[in-house]
């Protein structure tokens, strides 16, 4: 994928703008289908350390609009059309950098090094145990939790547009450095964001290392196809391309075991409402107050294969993601509260009012021998791609 220089991206945003493609806010309610695709680059903001962070706003040939920001990768808006054709924000975040630095819900994050918990925070890696800084502790037992206290979702990253004919993204670089959160090896980090005229939202992911140390990088999106703070997902139908799954103790820490879903809650083989058995007399759903699992997905081949999909009737909104990752952790906002502001003024999210559907490794893979290694060593290069893909039905 080639580069695009940012003056000629906003000198093609500018011709955009003049034909109602793109409106003012970033937003895609007056754009037409057909639209030239274009990338806008302006400021979203301030850290308060006084960094700052640029909105990319991505708008696809397709009709999806995403903006994006350089703070974790995160996208704050992402617009997709309806069976009417009618453009809505379908996931949660934030106006303002300040919502991300206060709430922290990790909304539509970029994650690492490490995505999902790791037991007790430590890990042992060639003889030597390494600490990581505890940042969660579900039923009382500690872990850390998507790359400690400061991962890369807290990390204004370096950036730029980029277009490939009629494809536009963003690129994202960093590098975290020996030691960081307690990780070992100077870790170099690439990620690029696509949006393609077909509707694909495609993530690549690209790492190296000058010593051995766990990855396992992912994206936090929340989803509701309803729309923002438009009730809770729980009548989204949700399809698992997985036969199994991960179970659990108290903590949310894997047992190790690799167990069958079948004939229970957790069987999404075929499509099930989100809150059609989520409260089942469960062993499971009591320890993750409803769906917070990481499911074995049925293709281990490292190739892009499908992982979910993702179906809410009263839109027709569809999605399907494709992963090259072994795993997805499915997690249905059992921590979200009325608490927290939406980006509608006047209007706040709610208890399961948005889901999450990560493509990643087993959590605590470190401490799993069992499970795939997600060890990096040097002279390796990592690579993971994920694709969600939208459209209606």
């Amino acid at each position: 994928m080639k580069r695009v220089m940012r003056g000629a991206v906003l000198a093609s945003v500018a011709a955009a703008a003049v034909t109602g493609c793109v409106t003012d806010k970033g937003a895609c309610e007056t754009m037409s289908k057909g639209c030239e695709p274009s990338v806008v680059v302006k400021p979203f903001g301030k850290t308060k350390d006084g960094q700052l962070v640029q909105q990319y706003t991505l708008t696809g040939a397709g009709g999806v609009v995403m903006d994006v920001i350089d703070y974790g990768g995160k996208v704050v808006r992402l617009f997709t059309p309806d069976r009417t054709g009618a453009k809505t924000d379908i996931t949660l975040g934030f106006n303002e950098v300040a919502g991300y630095e206060t709430h922290d819900p990790y909304f539509g994050s970029l994650i690492g090094r490490y995505g999902n918990r790791i037991a007790k925070g430590t890990f042992t890696l060639d003889g030597v145990t390494y600490r990581l800084p505890i940042n969660n502790e579900p039923g009382g037992l500690p872990c850390s939790l998507h790359g400690g206290k400061r991962g890369f979702d807290a990390y204004v990253w370096h950036s730029e547009p980029l277009s490939e004919g009629r494809s536009v993204g963003v690129k994202f670089w960093m590098t975290s450095p020996d030691g960081d959160q307690g990780y070992p090896g100077k870790l170099d980090v690439t990620v690029c964001y696509w949006l393609t005229p077909e509707n694909v939202w495609r993530i690549e992911y690209e790492a190296v290392t000058d010593k051995a140390t766990p990855i396992n990088l992912t994206q936090h999106l929340y989803f509701n196809f309803k729309g923002e703070a438009e009730g809770t997902i729980l009548d989204h139908e949700l399809t698992l391309f997985a036969d199994r799954m991960t179970p659990v103790d108290k903590g949310l820490i894997p047992t190790g075991e690799v167990v069958p879903v079948k004939g229970t809650p957790f069987d999404f083989t075929t499509p099930w409402p989100i809150g059609a058995r989520i409260q089942a007399d469960n062993e499971q759903l009591r320890f993750g107050g409803g769906y917070d699992h990481n499911w074995v997905l049925n293709n281990q081949s490292g190739k892009l294969a499908p992982a979910a999909a993702l179906y809410e009737k009263s839109t027709g909104r569809f999605m399907e993601v494709w992963t090259t990752e072994p795993a997805i952790q499915f997690y249905c906002g059992n921590f979200l509260t009325d608490q927290v502001p939406s980006k509608k003024p006047g209007k706040k999210l709610c208890y399961r009012g948005g889901l999450a559907l990560e493509t990643q490794h087993s959590p605590d893979s470190p401490n799993q021998p069992a499970f795939p290694s997600t060890i990096l060593r040097p002279g390796a290069v990592y690579k993971s791609a994920t694709e969600y893909r939208f459209g209606v039905k």
